[in-house]
Protein backbone atom coordinates (compact mmCIF):
# COMPACT_ATOMS: atom_id res chain seq x y z
CA UNK A 1 0.00 0.00 0.00
CA UNK A 2 2.21 2.89 -1.03
CA UNK A 3 -0.75 5.12 -2.24
CA UNK A 4 0.82 8.76 -1.61
CA UNK A 5 -1.10 10.52 1.60
CA UNK A 6 -3.75 12.62 0.87
CA UNK A 7 -5.93 14.76 2.85
CA UNK A 8 -8.88 17.47 2.40
CA UNK A 9 -8.56 20.81 3.74
CA UNK A 10 -5.81 21.51 1.25
CA UNK A 11 -7.46 24.86 0.25
CA UNK A 12 -4.33 26.77 -0.81
CA UNK A 13 -3.39 23.91 -3.26
CA UNK A 14 -6.82 25.44 -5.01
CA UNK A 15 -6.16 28.91 -4.73
CA UNK A 16 -2.68 28.55 -6.62
CA UNK A 17 -4.04 26.17 -8.98
CA UNK A 18 -7.68 28.05 -10.27
CA UNK A 19 -6.21 31.15 -9.10
CA UNK A 20 -9.79 32.01 -7.04
CA UNK A 21 -9.01 34.12 -3.60
CA UNK A 22 -9.51 32.24 0.09
CA UNK A 23 -12.78 33.67 0.35
CA UNK A 24 -14.18 33.54 -2.52
CA UNK A 25 -14.23 29.66 -2.00
CA UNK A 26 -16.95 27.22 0.11
CA UNK A 27 -14.65 24.69 1.33
CA UNK A 28 -16.24 21.36 1.84
CA UNK A 29 -13.04 18.96 1.80
CA UNK A 30 -12.99 18.07 4.88
CA UNK A 31 -15.74 16.21 7.46
CA UNK A 32 -15.01 19.47 9.92
CA UNK A 33 -17.89 20.84 11.88
CA UNK A 34 -18.13 24.74 9.80
CA UNK A 35 -19.74 25.82 12.99
CA UNK A 36 -16.94 24.51 15.04
CA UNK A 37 -16.64 25.27 19.23
CA UNK A 38 -17.05 28.82 20.21
CA UNK A 39 -13.73 29.15 21.95
CA UNK A 40 -13.39 31.83 24.42
CA UNK A 41 -10.49 34.03 25.31
CA UNK A 42 -7.82 32.26 27.57
CA UNK A 43 -5.87 33.36 30.54
CA UNK A 44 -2.60 34.79 30.32
CA UNK A 45 -1.23 31.56 32.14
CA UNK A 46 -2.43 28.98 28.92
CA UNK A 47 0.09 31.09 26.46
CA UNK A 48 2.80 32.10 29.21
CA UNK A 49 3.43 28.89 31.47
CA UNK A 50 4.36 25.29 30.05
CA UNK A 51 1.73 23.10 30.03
CA UNK A 52 0.91 21.55 32.82
CA UNK A 53 -0.06 17.66 32.57
CA UNK A 54 -2.30 17.46 35.56
CA UNK A 55 -4.13 19.68 34.78
CA UNK A 56 -7.74 17.49 35.10
CA UNK A 57 -7.41 17.25 30.63
CA UNK A 58 -7.22 13.66 30.92
CA UNK A 59 -10.10 13.42 33.50
CA UNK A 60 -11.98 15.62 31.49
CA UNK A 61 -11.59 13.54 28.71
CA UNK A 62 -12.30 10.48 30.30
CA UNK A 63 -15.69 11.02 31.65
CA UNK A 64 -16.72 12.80 28.24
CA UNK A 65 -16.11 10.06 26.02
CA UNK A 66 -17.08 7.60 28.83
CA UNK A 67 -13.74 5.87 29.81
CA UNK A 68 -11.86 4.58 32.37
CA UNK A 69 -8.68 6.61 31.33
CA UNK A 70 -7.64 8.67 28.69
CA UNK A 71 -4.07 10.59 27.29
CA UNK A 72 -4.30 13.41 25.54
CA UNK A 73 -1.97 13.68 22.59
CA UNK A 74 -1.60 15.93 20.10
CA UNK A 75 -3.54 15.10 17.48
CA UNK A 76 -4.69 11.71 17.14
CA UNK A 77 -1.74 11.70 14.35
CA UNK A 78 0.78 12.04 16.88
CA UNK A 79 -0.70 8.34 18.16
CA UNK A 80 -1.15 6.98 14.87
CA UNK A 81 2.26 7.66 14.00
CA UNK A 82 3.79 6.10 17.19
CA UNK A 83 1.31 3.11 18.08
CA UNK A 84 2.74 1.06 15.74
CA UNK A 85 6.10 0.69 17.33
CA UNK A 86 4.21 -0.29 20.61
CA UNK A 87 2.71 -3.25 18.73
CA UNK A 88 4.45 -6.71 17.86
CA UNK A 89 5.33 -6.77 14.39
CA UNK A 90 2.29 -8.58 12.76
CA UNK A 91 -0.37 -8.66 10.07
CA UNK A 92 -2.20 -5.10 10.28
CA UNK A 93 -5.36 -5.13 8.42
CA UNK A 94 -6.15 -1.49 6.87
CA UNK A 95 -8.72 -0.71 4.66
CA UNK A 96 -7.65 0.65 1.33
CA UNK A 97 -10.83 3.51 1.17
CA UNK A 98 -9.72 5.13 4.63
CA UNK A 99 -7.58 7.50 5.92
CA UNK A 100 -4.34 7.10 4.13
CA UNK A 101 -1.84 7.59 7.40
CA UNK A 102 -2.72 4.27 9.09
CA UNK A 103 -0.88 1.79 6.44
CA UNK A 104 2.68 3.74 6.00
CA UNK A 105 2.81 4.34 9.81
CA UNK A 106 2.49 0.67 10.36
CA UNK A 107 4.90 -0.75 7.05
CA UNK A 108 7.59 2.03 8.83
CA UNK A 109 7.40 0.25 12.06
CA UNK A 110 8.19 -3.16 10.47
CA UNK A 111 4.31 -4.71 10.52
CA UNK A 112 3.15 -6.18 6.82
CA UNK A 113 0.20 -4.43 5.91
CA UNK A 114 -2.62 -6.39 4.84
CA UNK A 115 -4.77 -4.19 2.46
CA UNK A 116 -8.53 -4.80 3.34
CA UNK A 117 -11.86 -3.99 0.69
CA UNK A 118 -15.21 -2.86 1.95
CA UNK A 119 -17.00 -5.63 1.68
CA UNK A 120 -14.21 -7.39 4.19
CA UNK A 121 -15.41 -5.25 6.83
CA UNK A 122 -19.66 -7.08 6.74
CA UNK A 123 -20.00 -7.74 10.25
CA UNK A 124 -20.13 -11.47 9.37
CA UNK A 125 -16.47 -11.44 7.99
CA UNK A 126 -15.00 -9.34 10.95
CA UNK A 127 -14.10 -12.85 12.85
CA UNK A 128 -12.19 -14.06 9.78
CA UNK A 129 -10.03 -10.94 9.80
CA UNK A 130 -9.52 -11.27 13.51
CA UNK A 131 -8.75 -15.51 12.93
CA UNK A 132 -6.33 -14.26 10.42
CA UNK A 133 -4.34 -10.63 11.27
CA UNK A 134 -2.14 -9.73 14.30
CA UNK A 135 -3.63 -6.68 14.18
CA UNK A 136 -6.90 -4.59 12.87
CA UNK A 137 -7.40 -0.85 12.06
CA UNK A 138 -11.29 0.19 12.04
CA UNK A 139 -12.34 3.07 11.18
CA UNK A 140 -15.50 3.57 12.79
CA UNK A 141 -17.34 5.50 11.30
CA UNK A 142 -15.63 5.05 8.22
CA UNK A 143 -14.06 8.28 6.31
CA UNK A 144 -14.91 8.64 3.61
CA UNK A 145 -17.08 5.24 2.87
CA UNK A 146 -19.66 6.17 6.17
CA UNK A 147 -19.45 2.46 7.03
CA UNK A 148 -20.71 1.92 10.47
CA UNK A 149 -19.77 -1.34 12.29
CA UNK A 150 -21.89 -2.41 15.13
CA UNK A 151 -20.18 -2.90 18.75
CA UNK A 152 -20.82 -6.11 19.29
CA UNK A 153 -19.38 -7.49 15.85
CA UNK A 154 -16.15 -5.31 17.02
CA UNK A 155 -15.97 -6.75 20.29
CA UNK A 156 -16.23 -9.66 19.42
CA UNK A 157 -13.21 -9.27 17.02
CA UNK A 158 -11.14 -7.81 19.60
CA UNK A 159 -11.68 -10.41 21.99
CA UNK A 160 -10.43 -13.05 18.84
CA UNK A 161 -7.15 -10.90 18.15
CA UNK A 162 -6.65 -9.89 22.07
CA UNK A 163 -6.34 -13.39 22.68
CA UNK A 164 -3.71 -14.04 20.05
CA UNK A 165 -1.94 -11.00 21.85
CA UNK A 166 -3.01 -8.57 18.99
CA UNK A 167 -4.99 -5.44 18.90
CA UNK A 168 -8.00 -3.64 17.80
CA UNK A 169 -7.41 -0.30 17.14
CA UNK A 170 -10.61 1.72 16.21
CA UNK A 171 -10.46 5.18 15.37
CA UNK A 172 -13.60 7.04 16.37
CA UNK A 173 -12.69 10.44 15.05
CA UNK A 174 -16.50 11.30 13.36
CA UNK A 175 -17.93 9.03 16.52
CA UNK A 176 -19.52 12.12 18.18
CA UNK A 177 -22.64 12.25 16.89
CA UNK A 178 -23.30 8.65 17.82
CA UNK A 179 -21.82 8.11 21.18
CA UNK A 180 -23.76 5.54 22.05
CA UNK A 181 -22.01 2.96 19.59
CA UNK A 182 -18.32 4.02 20.93
CA UNK A 183 -16.27 1.51 22.28
CA UNK A 184 -14.96 4.05 24.63
CA UNK A 185 -16.42 2.15 27.93
CA UNK A 186 -14.30 -0.81 27.21
CA UNK A 187 -11.08 1.07 26.27
CA UNK A 188 -9.47 -0.96 29.37
CA UNK A 189 -9.23 -4.37 27.76
CA UNK A 190 -5.58 -5.39 26.98
CA UNK A 191 -5.44 -5.25 22.97
CA UNK A 192 -8.31 -2.25 22.01
CA UNK A 193 -6.62 1.03 21.45
CA UNK A 194 -9.70 3.80 20.83
CA UNK A 195 -8.82 7.35 19.18
CA UNK A 196 -11.00 10.34 19.80
CA UNK A 197 -10.33 14.26 18.39
CA UNK A 198 -10.98 17.83 19.03
CA UNK A 199 -10.77 17.93 15.05
CA UNK A 200 -14.39 17.42 13.32
CA UNK A 201 -17.54 17.21 16.04
CA UNK A 202 -16.04 20.44 17.92
CA UNK A 203 -14.68 22.06 14.99
CA UNK A 204 -11.39 22.85 16.50
CA UNK A 205 -9.09 20.97 13.69
CA UNK A 206 -6.61 23.40 14.55
CA UNK A 207 -5.35 22.92 18.09
CA UNK A 208 -4.21 19.71 17.31
CA UNK A 209 -5.97 17.94 20.56
CA UNK A 210 -6.76 14.15 20.13
CA UNK A 211 -7.19 10.97 22.76
CA UNK A 212 -5.85 7.85 23.27
CA UNK A 213 -8.06 5.91 25.42
CA UNK A 214 -6.67 2.41 26.33
CA UNK A 215 -5.27 0.24 29.31
CA UNK A 216 -2.83 1.97 31.30
CA UNK A 217 0.45 -0.12 30.59
CA UNK A 218 -0.17 0.88 27.09
CA UNK A 219 -0.83 4.55 27.98
CA UNK A 220 2.10 4.73 29.60
CA UNK A 221 4.40 3.66 27.25
CA UNK A 222 2.80 6.04 25.05
CA UNK A 223 3.35 8.84 27.13
CA UNK A 224 7.09 7.78 27.53
CA UNK A 225 8.00 7.47 24.16
CA UNK A 226 5.48 11.08 23.09
CA UNK A 227 7.56 13.03 25.66
CA UNK A 228 6.86 15.99 27.72
CA UNK A 229 4.10 18.71 26.98
CA UNK A 230 2.96 17.34 23.63
CA UNK A 231 -0.15 19.13 23.71
CA UNK A 232 -0.02 23.35 24.09
CA UNK A 233 -1.20 25.18 26.91
CA UNK A 234 -3.71 26.92 24.84
CA UNK A 235 -4.97 23.60 23.44
CA UNK A 236 -5.30 22.03 26.59
CA UNK A 237 -7.52 24.71 28.14
CA UNK A 238 -9.79 24.94 24.73
CA UNK A 239 -10.22 21.03 25.37
CA UNK A 240 -10.82 21.43 28.98
CA UNK A 241 -14.08 23.67 28.05
CA UNK A 242 -14.93 21.95 25.01
CA UNK A 243 -15.67 18.64 26.29
CA UNK A 244 -17.27 19.77 29.69
CA UNK A 245 -19.57 21.86 27.76
CA UNK A 246 -22.62 18.78 27.36
CA UNK A 247 -25.36 21.75 26.63
CA UNK A 248 -23.57 22.83 23.26
CA UNK A 249 -22.41 18.82 22.61
CA UNK A 250 -26.13 18.37 22.71
CA UNK A 251 -27.48 21.05 20.84
CA UNK A 252 -24.61 20.62 17.90
CA UNK A 253 -25.53 16.45 17.46
CA UNK A 254 -29.14 17.62 16.60
CA UNK A 255 -27.63 20.73 14.54
CA UNK A 256 -25.67 18.51 12.59
CA UNK A 257 -28.61 15.48 11.95
CA UNK A 258 -30.52 18.23 10.60
CA UNK A 259 -27.90 19.84 8.35
CA UNK A 260 -26.59 16.37 7.25
CA UNK A 261 -30.30 15.42 6.35
CA UNK A 262 -30.69 19.15 4.51
CA UNK A 263 -27.26 17.92 2.66
CA UNK A 264 -28.74 14.41 1.62
CA UNK A 265 -31.93 15.24 0.45
CA UNK A 266 -29.85 18.16 -1.87
CA UNK A 267 -27.70 15.45 -2.77
CA UNK A 268 -30.39 13.35 -4.16
CA UNK A 269 -32.50 16.95 -5.78
CA UNK A 270 -29.70 16.69 -8.47
CA UNK A 271 -29.74 12.77 -8.69
CA UNK A 272 -26.75 11.88 -7.00
CA UNK A 273 -27.07 8.56 -4.31
CA UNK A 274 -24.89 9.96 -1.40
CA UNK A 275 -24.15 7.96 2.16
CA UNK A 276 -24.50 10.28 4.62
CA UNK A 277 -22.93 10.92 7.85
CA UNK A 278 -23.86 13.90 10.18
CA UNK A 279 -20.45 15.69 9.07
CA UNK A 280 -20.47 14.18 5.53
CA UNK A 281 -21.65 13.00 2.53
CA UNK A 282 -19.95 10.58 0.23
CA UNK A 283 -21.36 10.37 -3.57
CA UNK A 284 -19.38 7.52 -5.66
CA UNK A 285 -20.12 8.75 -9.30
CA UNK A 286 -18.54 7.82 -12.85
CA UNK A 287 -17.62 11.27 -13.60
CA UNK A 288 -16.76 11.85 -10.01
CA UNK A 289 -13.45 13.67 -11.14
CA UNK A 290 -15.23 15.72 -13.72
CA UNK A 291 -17.48 16.84 -11.42
CA UNK A 292 -14.64 17.80 -8.63
CA UNK A 293 -13.49 19.93 -11.47
CA UNK A 294 -16.46 21.56 -12.43
CA UNK A 295 -17.22 22.45 -8.93
CA UNK A 296 -13.99 23.99 -8.31
CA UNK A 297 -14.28 26.18 -11.24
CA UNK A 298 -17.77 26.77 -9.42
CA UNK A 299 -16.12 27.97 -6.21
CA UNK A 300 -17.02 24.65 -4.20
CA UNK A 301 -13.63 22.75 -3.34
CA UNK A 302 -14.71 19.00 -2.82
CA UNK A 303 -12.45 16.03 -1.80
CA UNK A 304 -11.96 13.30 -4.67
CA UNK A 305 -11.58 9.99 -3.79
CA UNK A 306 -9.76 7.72 -7.05
CA UNK A 307 -11.05 4.57 -7.87
CA UNK A 308 -9.69 2.33 -5.68
CA UNK A 309 -7.55 -0.92 -6.93
CA UNK A 310 -9.54 -3.79 -8.73
CA UNK A 311 -9.11 -5.48 -5.39
CA UNK A 312 -11.71 -3.33 -4.00
CA UNK A 313 -15.54 -4.14 -5.24
CA UNK A 314 -16.01 -0.05 -4.64
CA UNK A 315 -14.90 0.34 -8.39
CA UNK A 316 -15.82 3.87 -9.50
CA UNK A 317 -14.26 7.23 -8.14
CA UNK A 318 -15.83 9.13 -5.66
CA UNK A 319 -16.34 12.54 -3.44
CA UNK A 320 -16.86 13.54 -0.05
CA UNK A 321 -18.59 16.88 0.64
CA UNK A 322 -18.32 18.28 3.78
CA UNK A 323 -21.51 20.37 5.68
CA UNK A 324 -21.23 24.08 3.90
CA UNK A 325 -21.57 26.72 6.70
CA UNK A 326 -25.20 26.96 8.02
CA UNK A 327 -26.72 30.18 6.21
CA UNK A 328 -29.31 30.12 3.54
CA UNK A 329 -26.47 32.01 1.24
CA UNK A 330 -24.00 29.05 1.90
CA UNK A 331 -26.56 26.40 0.79
CA UNK A 332 -27.77 28.15 -2.39
CA UNK A 333 -24.67 28.44 -3.86
CA UNK A 334 -23.66 25.06 -3.33
CA UNK A 335 -27.44 24.43 -5.04
CA UNK A 336 -26.33 26.51 -8.10
CA UNK A 337 -22.44 24.93 -8.07
CA UNK A 338 -24.18 21.24 -8.12
CA UNK A 339 -26.47 22.26 -10.93
CA UNK A 340 -24.52 23.77 -13.06
CA UNK A 341 -21.90 21.10 -12.53
CA UNK A 342 -23.73 18.16 -13.34
CA UNK A 343 -25.11 20.02 -16.60
CA UNK A 344 -21.20 20.48 -17.69
CA UNK A 345 -20.93 16.65 -17.31
CA UNK A 346 -20.65 15.09 -20.60
CA UNK A 347 -23.26 12.50 -21.78
CA UNK A 348 -21.99 8.85 -20.70
CA UNK A 349 -23.13 6.02 -23.06
CA UNK A 350 -26.12 3.96 -22.04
Amino acid sequence: MNAPIRHGGNLLAAVRRYGRPVEGWLDLSTGINPEGYPVPALPAAAWQRLPEEDDGLAEIAALSYGAARALPVAGSQAAIRTLPALLAPGRVGVATLGYSEYAPAFAASGHCVVPLAERDFAPQRLSGLADDLDHLVVVNPNNPTGRELPAPALLDCHRRLAARGGTLLVDEAFADCAPDASLAAHSMLDGLVVLRSLGKFYGLAGVRCGFVLAAPPLLGELAQRLGHWTVSGPARAVARIALADTGWQQATRARLHACSTRLGALLRDHGLAPVMQPLFAWVQHPQAPALHEALAHAGVWTRLFDAPPVADEVGVPSLRLGLPPDSDDAWRRLADALAGALDSLPSQPS
